[in-house]
Parts: structure tokens; sequence; C-alpha cells
């Protein structure tokens, strides 16, 4: 890319001067090298400026001039713009290679950052930020400072640009000189393209720093200033502006909706990067404006025109688009769910862009428009793209089972579509009515008959197992269906192993259903299974069925025939979390890929994730001990369910309930335990390994004896100060007993009057936590304290928390009802039965994606491995292996919240240093931080 940018900048020289650069790629005569010295080193300006585009050109096509480094450092000294341009090109290339020789440019640099000419100075600074050497780079920074602050504003931008590439050489310098000052001061500059290569300098910075945490704090005047630079800026430089918005959250709903109406016009833009990232700035302020108020409801109006405007566009940018509407209308349906019609597919759309529209049809689907749907879809059904055609007929399939009412409707075009006899038609539609059956038991099985009819058609693997599963499901409504399964098992060998598996199942049910005449078919299948196949899986699964059959066929029954669980209505939605986190990232390849970032970056600091702003609950990024506990001053700054509560019987114990959490904060932990984990059919307590010494899968494993060590405690804080109480001061922690969450408090009445009337009550939580029996606290005398243990129970509404941890609670007595918010100790949630067998640690590690690791570094570690293995035992968080590694201790362990989410832990120690690395991996990664935190108070302890 850099060679062919060489070429273009050549040509562009020439045809200036109306010449051809053709002769200057001419074939290599011998003793060019010596010639092109001799033209470098001539008197005449225009030969000299001939001779360096000749090496110019031999760069570009790869050959080696390095040899004519100090002849081309000489021709730095001339007014001839166009000249140094070229020599500072090859300056670029060749300083890393040459840097004793750069350093002879140093002197010229230096000076033309001083020249008259704005463009002089601007190429200089330009050209020293490019050329990473270090000797260079210590002269790099009074030039730099200079331009910083330069009068004109093209030198002023392009050093802003030079901070952030001398921060990638060295961040230390760029820190210790104050360049990161002098940028942020950029961000007031009277030039709106200053403003934008400022915010963009910072950007990069931010995402290169080690910390991930943001070098600048915007506040309301920083974001005044770059709305107000936005309307002036290039396109380019308003998607910078707007990205730097994004991570802004507004104070309150007033300034979300004055930052909403200043960007709003941005969604007229020619440009479509500007139009998605104002769309991204847009979606991140509608989870903190009021979901009805007017405003809300126009601005989701205001949203629609834009995007379906976007696919009017070329094909790739079609594609684009399409894959970040896919996310919108995950999170907000609402915006398109007028423009159906848009997403029609077109004859000469590619198939990228037809398979993308497919999939948003089925999300815009409901009983309104599903006539037009089905309809279309049955268009595409006929369709020449095989392809397309097969995931039109998946698509009807997922109408079905999303839009209710028209189940009936699809089902009648699906049976149509499969009158044509259209072999993969046929066969696609034989697979999703599978599902259909799954989604609606009982209803649709007069069909059954239609289907067998194309039993011998049949030919692709998921096809035949979707009906080899309809033929066992169904078997006492098929009279022949021993023979229709018979006839699979004449080939078993042959069958792919997921047909297979459906064949074992599919026998077993027959056998269970009409066992008189089907012994000798299960005998069968058994035995193949078992004996003749080399498959793991499907070994196992003919043992235990085997076993099942032999000792208990009762239970055996219960087990394969019982109730299966109806299919959910979008089984393709993405986890919330994730889709949240793309929300942030509409715009980007992020979006595209519907990944996150540090899926496909390398270098990303790891565990850094963006995500949306919680509505109801102030952002709380800070997980430092020392603000643990923050106040909540007035019931008028407590928004949630608080307000709501019946304070006047707070102490009633709530019941187990199953709300599911409102849909900007929609993460239920309760139900990603490690049957989601390990695929399970549903969540089922997990009984402690036994440890075994001797090798394992993971390295020696070990026998822990009891451990002498107890639980860590954490002294207790102020959550609520006398001031804000009205003499009412409670200071708590948190601890583990008896399997048990327990608050442990200090009531202390500093105010004049007794106290009494005492109750509680918590907001909804992450946790599902309430108090789990009333707050019994004895009427208290002015000046006087009291102890009070208060056990709580995880049965309650679960809401998605920021951070996870953070408890809302609301006290009442006889003087008023205070209200306050703590953070609950990470090790007091760590359940009992977090012990893992080695096998299974193993698997679940290996299934879990790498995205969904993070790593954090622990310092002041006590104690060896085998100490620090005995702590965290005692405080529920198990080793399962240890093993010795180049030198260094590994342990592996895992922990289980009270929620049933697993956490899968790698620790790695080096002996005798104070410092490990602690690797975590569990699918709600929003419990990292909470974990690491309690890993480090535990460790310290």
């Amino acid at each position: 890319m850099f060679q062919s940018l060489l070429s273009l900048i050549i040509r562009a020289f020439d045809r200036d001067h109306g010449m051809t650069d053709s002769k200057y790629f001419t074939t290599t005569k011998k003793g060019e090298i010596f010639e092109l010295k001799s033209e470098l080193n001539s008197d005449k300006k225009e030969k000299k400026k001939e001779a360096v585009k000749k090496v110019i050109a031999s760069m570009t096509v790869g050959k080696d001039v390095s040899a004519l480094f100090p002849d081309v450092v000489n021709c730095m000294q001339t007014d001839n713009l166009e000249l140094k341009k070229l020599v500072y090109l090859y300056l670029m290339n060749y300083a890393k290679s040459q840097p004793d020789m750069a350093i002879m440019a140093v002197n010229t640099f230096v000076k033309d950052c001083e020249d008259s000419n704005p463009l002089i100075r601007a190429l200089a600074v330009r050209t020293m930020g490019c050329i990473r050497v270090d000797k260079i780079t210590e002269y790099l920074c009074e030039p730099l400072r200079k331009c910083l602050k330069d009068e004109d504003p093209y030198v002023r931008k392009t050093a802003a640009v030079c901070v952030a590439k001398l921060y990638d050489i060295s961040s230390s310098m760029v820190e210790d000189q104050g360049f990161l000052d002098q940028l942020k001061d950029l961000l007031s500059d009277s030039n709106p393209m200053v403003v934008a290569n400022a915010v963009a300098a910072l950007s990069e910075i931010n995402e290169s720093s080690a910390s991930g945490q943001p070098l600048v704090e915007l506040n309301s005047a920083t974001i005044n200033k770059l709305l107000t630079a936005l309307n002036e800026c290039t396109e380019w430089g308003q998607v910078f502006i707007l990205d730097s918005l994004a991570n802004y959250t507004p104070k309150d709903e007033r300034e979300a909706q004055s930052i909403c109406e200043r960007i709003t016009p941005r969604l007229a833009h020619a440009n479509a990067a500007v139009v998605l990232s104002a769309i991204k700035v847009l979606m991140k302020l509608l989870e903190i404006l009021s979901s009805d108020s007017d405003f809300c409801a126009t601005l989701t109006k205001k949203l629609a025109p834009p995007l379906v405007t976007l696919l009017s566009s070329e094909a790739e940018v079609q594609y684009v688009a399409l894959r970040n509407i896919n996310l919108i209308v995950q999170k907000r349906p609402d915006i398109l769910k007028h423009e159906m019609k848009v997403f029609f597919v077109k004859y000469n759309d590619p198939i990228y862009v037809k398979l993308e529209k497919l999939d948003i049809m089925i999300r815009l689907a409901n009983q309104s428009n599903i006539a037009q749907v089905l309809s279309e879809l049955k268009e595409y059904a006929t369709e020449v793209d095989v392809d397309f055609v097969r995931k039109a007929v998946r698509a009807i399939g997922r109408c079905a089972i999303k839009v209710e009412p028209s189940a009936e409707r699809c089902v009648s075009t699906l049976l149509e579509l499969i009158q044509t006899k259209v072999n993969y038609v046929v066969q696609e539609a034989i697979v999703v009515i599978k599902d259909i059956f799954r989604k609606y038991p009982n209803k649709y099985e007069s069909i059954i008959s239609t289907l067998c009819e194309n039993l011998d058609t049949l030919d692709e693997p998921e096809a035949r197992a979707s009906m080899v599963w309809i033929i066992g499901e169904y078997a006492e409504r098929i009279d022949n269906a021993d023979e229709l399964l018979d006839s699979f098992l004449e080939g078993f060998q042959d069958e792919n192993a997921q047909v297979q598996l459906q064949l074992l199942t599919a026998v077993v049910k027959l056998f269970l259903k009409r066992p008189a005449d089907t012994q000798e078919l299960v005998q069968h299948v058994l035995s193949l299974a078992t004996q003749d196949s080399d498959n793991p899986d499907l070994r196992d699964r003919g043992f235990i069925y085997w076993r099942l059959l032999s000792t208990d066929p009762a239970a055996a029954k219960e087990v394969v025939l019982a109730d299966k669980p109806l299919i959910s209505e979008e089984t393709d939605l993405l986890e919330p979390t994730l889709l949240d986190e793309l929300i942030c990232h509409i715009a980007s390849l992020a979006s595209v890929y519907h990944k996150p970032p540090t899926a496909f970056v390398e270098g990303r600091t790891a565990g850094v994730r963006k995500s949306l702003p919680n509505r109801t609950i102030p952002s709380a990024s800070d997980h430092d001990n020392n603000v643990e506990a923050t106040v909540i001053p007035s019931q008028d700054s407590l928004i949630g369910d608080l307000l709501s509560m019946d304070i006047g019987d707070i102490n009633a114990p709530a019941p187990a309930s199953s709300v599911i959490p409102q849909q900007h904060s929609n993460v239920d932990l309760l139900g990603g335990g490690l049957d989601i984990l390990l695929g399970g059919p549903a969540p089922t307590a997990v009984e402690p390994a036994t440890l075994n010494t001797g090798n394992g899968l993971l390295g020696d494993i070990f026998g822990l004896s009891t451990p002498a060590t107890t639980m860590v405690s954490v002294p207790k804080i102020t959550w609520l100060p006398a001031e804000k109480g009205k003499g009412l001061e409670i200071q708590g922690t948190f601890a583990r007993r008896g399997g048990h969450v327990f608050m442990d408090m200090t009531f202390t009445n500093k105010a004049m009057q007794a106290m009494s009337g005492f109750a509680i009550q918590f907001n909804k939580n992450s946790f599902g936590l309430v108090p789990g029996a009333p707050l019994q606290v004895p009427t208290l005398p002015p000046a006087q304290s009291t102890e009070v243990s208060l056990q709580l129970n995880n049965t309650g509404p679960v809401l998605r928390m920021e951070p996870i941890n953070n408890l809302q609670i609301a006290i009442k007595n006889n003087v008023d009802v205070f209200y306050f918010a703590c953070l609950v100790h990470g090790q007091t949630l760590f359940s009992e039965e977090g012990q893992l067998d080695k096998r299974v640690f193993l698997s679940t590690w290996k299934e879990i994606p790498a995205a969904n690791e993070v790593q954090y570094t622990l310092s002041g570690i006590i104690g060896n491995a085998d100490g620090v293995a005995q702590k965290m035992t005692a405080n529920n968080v198990f080793t399962i292996a240890k093993r010795n590694v180049e030198g260094q201790d590994m342990l592996y362990q895992s922990l289980k919240l009270d929620n049933n989410v697993w956490v899968l832990l790698e620790l790695k120690l080096t002996p005798g240093s104070t410092e490990g690395t602690l690797s975590l991996k569990t699918r709600s990664v929003e419990v990292a931080q909470m974990v690491f935190t309690a890993y480090e108070i535990i460790i310290k302890s």
C-alpha cells in the first residue's frame, strides 16, 4: 500500500508538470546507482529533482536504494516543496534501517518546523512523527510543542495527530513532556478541524493506553465545544467527534435531550459513516431518555428515514448498513416496524445482501404484516439460488414460531412447498417443521404422513436427522415406524454422526412406547452404537440407554420420554450483554462481524468493554474499596423500584420470583449456570468432585486436607453517615456463614431522640438478594449503638445493576426513610458447591470462547501456591489441579456464584515473586471485576 501511494504521488507531481512517470520505472541499468549518486549531487535543481524521482520510483518497485541515503538527505536543503516532499518520503521508508544516518536530517527537520511556509512546517512535524527512530524522537519534542501552539490551524491539526504517533513510540515521553495537556487544550481550539484531529488523537491514545481508562474526562463544557465544532468539520472530523460523544454519559435527561437535538441534523448527512456514527450516539442516549416521553417517540421516528436511505447505496454499503440495522432491530424493533417493504429482496441484489435482508424481515415480522411477509418468502422459495431458497424456507418456519396466530398459515405454505418435490426445498421444510412440532405440540401432527412420503428423497444429514426425530417422537401415531427406522439402520455406519445419534434415541423411544414388537430392533441399534462405532458420543449415549433399559425401564421412560421444553421464539438473538456492547460499536467492524473487538483485534486491553448506560442507576465504574458505599441523599434521587415499594409492609420477605428484567438491562444472571456451559437440559446442583492424587488432564491433581485458614472478613465501613441519616449512622459489611450471606451492621443513634420501628427493603439487584427475615433492631436511645446481623436469601427478583454487585437499600424508622447503596463483597457470593470435576473443568474451559477470557494482574501475594490454594478453598474457590510449567506454578480453580454462574480461573505464580496473573473464563463476563476484587482481598488476607 505504501509503495502504491508513492507511485500515485509521483504521478501527481508529473501530471502537474505535463510529464509522464513511465520513464522512472524502466529496467535497472548497470551502474544506475552510481549515475543516480552523481545526479543527486548535481548543481542543477531540475536534474536533482529528476534524480530523486528516479530514486523514489526504484524504491516503489522494491529495489534497494538505501546506499543513496546520505545523498538524498543532502537534497533536503531546498526551498522546493515538491522535492522536499519526495525526500521526506524516502526518509520515512529508510530511516528505520539507517538510524545513524537519519540523525543527519534532524537539523533540517527542526529548521523546517520554523519555516515561514505553514505547509513546510506541517510536513516537517508529520514526517518526524512517522520516523519511528528513538534517536530522532528525542529531537521531536521541542518542534512538536511549538507546532501545537502554531498560529496556522493546518499546522496545529497536523501536530495533534503527531502526538498520537509519538505516544505509540514512547508513551512515557508524551506524558512527561505535557503533550497530553496541550492536546486537551486543542479541544477548545477555534478551528473545528483542529478540534476533530485532537479528538481523534485522544481516542487513539485512549485505545492504546495500558490502563484502558479514558485519559480525558468528558464534561458538559467539553461536550459543548465538540458539538459546536461538529457543524463545521469535514465528514471524517464529524465521525471522530461523534465517536467521542458516544463515550459520554449525560448527567441527566435534560442534557441527553439537548445533545440529541444537536446531533439529529447529522442524520441527513450524505456520508454513511457520519449517519451511522450519529445513530450510534442517539441509540446510547435513548437508554437514558424516558421511554414513554414524547421526545423519545419523536426521536425514534427520526431514526428510520436515514437507515432506509442507506439501503439506496451501492451493495457493499447496503450490507454494512443491514448488519448495523440487524443490531438496531434487535435492540429497538419499533424504529423500523413500519418499514418492512424496504427489506424486500430485489432480483439484482447480491446474495449477501439478500440473506441479510431476509434475516431482518423475520425480526420485523408481526401479526399485522405476516401475510405480506409470507407472500414474499413463498416467492423467494422459487428462486434459482439454492442457498437463498433454503434460507427463505427456514424463514417461513421462524415466522411460524415467532408469530403464533400465523402458524397455521405458515405450515400450509410449507406443505405447498413440499408438494413442489424440489429436493432441497423439501429437506429444508422438514427441518423447520420439526421445530414447529416442538413449539406447538399436538397441533400439526396430521401432516406427518405427508412428510413420510418424502423419506426416500432425503440425503442431507440435518433433514434425515429431523425426519428420524419426528418418527421417534410420534412413533405411536405412525403404524410402520419400526419399518421406517429399520430402513435407516441398514446404512447405519455410513450415516452422519448427527443422524446416528437421532436414530439411537428414536429407536429407544419407539421401544419404550411399543416394547412388545421392537425388542430386537433396540438390541440391534444398541449393539451398533456400543460395539461397532468409534464415535465416543454415540458409544456413551448407547451405554447410558443400555444401562437405563436394563436396570430401571420406568426411569428410562421418565428420562427419554420427558416433556420437551418449548423452543423460544427467537433462538438466534444475540446475548443481551453482547448486543449492548455491539450497539456501542455501531459503524465499526464489530457491528459487521457481530463480535466484540476483543474477538478479532490483537493487542486491545483485555476486559475493557463498552456497554450502554444503565437507565435506572447512575454509572459506577470505580470498584475501589474506598468508594464502596455511596449514599443516595433523598427519595427523589432513587430511581427504580424503591419508590413504589410499600414501606409499611417492608419486613415481609419477598417471595421467589421469576420477574424478567426490563429491556434496558435484560441480563438474567440466574439463567447462566453450568447447565448452560455444558449444554445440559436444566440447572442441577453439581456434587463436589473428589480430588485425586496423581497425573490428570490438567497436570498433577493433589488432595487438600481441611485448611486451617478461615473465611476472610472485611472490616465495616460507613454506609449511611449521620448527617445524611438525620442522626442515624449505619456501618456495615457482608459475610458468609453456613452457606448464607449475612449483612453485619452497627446502628448508631447520634440524634437527640430515640429511634424505633426499624424496617429494611432492597431494590431489585443482580443476584436476587432479599432479607431472609424482618430487621430486628431494638429501640435505640440517643448516643447508643447496637449490632445487627441480617441473613439474606437469593429468592428475589433480578435486575442487572452497575456495578454488578451494587445493592440499593431502603431503611425506615420512626424518623424517616433513608436510601443508600453499597457493594456486596464478591467472596460472600461464592457457593460451597463450586468444585468441578477435572474433566468437566477442562471441557468447559475449551467450550467458553476466547472472547470471554479476561486477565488481571495480582500484586502483594502472600505465601506460596499451596498456601494460596488453602486460602482460596476456605473461601469457596476450589483448586482443581496444580502443575509447574517452566518454573511457574499454575493453579486451576473453579467457583460458583449463588445465582448458578460458574467461573473458571487459572492462576500463574512465580515462586519468590509477590505478583501473579489471574485468567478468568465465564459465560457472564460481567462478574469478572467483582471476582478479581474478591480474589485480591482473599489473597492479601
